[in-house]
């Protein structure tokens, strides 16, 4: 049996959840595909090597998978939520230290698209860490 403290409480936080969790998941599991579809034009336009852009693609196709799974729940369980929080924080980080640690060599474009995911991957984990606090 699930405890009240491990899931989201009310219908409309749940709903709030789920519907985060989707946009995140249709976020990644689009970036994925075409990463993995596309890896070496990507590569050149973004300055990102294809050996790169095709591990990032697929874990970004099975983060989606897991992330519809959890929002398609009957109770959204909040230790998963904070396991999807902690993954989109570590995602900002890298992202920043990508940037800043120089690790590959950038185009302005990949530049442009490292900084836009981490932006709209910092809402998704704002916007879920804000529901699970209100139901705390």
């Amino acid at each position: 049996m699930v405890t009240a403290a491990s899931t989201v409480q009310t219908a409309d936080d749940a709903k709030l959840l789920r519907f985060a969790l989707k946009q995140d998941a249709i976020g990644s599991g689009a970036n994925g595909v075409v990463y993995l579809a596309a890896a070496a034009i990507f590569g050149e336009m973004f300055g990102l090597p294809a050996a790169f852009l095709y591990p990032i693609g697929a874990f970004l196709v099975a983060f989606a998978a897991a992330l519809l799974f959890l929002a398609s729940k009957p109770t959204v369980s909040r230790p998963a939520v904070s396991v999807v929080i902690a993954v989109n924080t570590a995602w900002v980080v890298a992202s920043v230290e990508l940037l800043i640690a120089g690790w590959f060599p950038l185009t302005g474009l990949g530049t442009a698209l490292v900084i836009a995911q981490a932006v709209v991957v910092a809402g998704f984990t704002a916007l879920q860490l804000a529901v699970l606090r209100r139901t705390v």
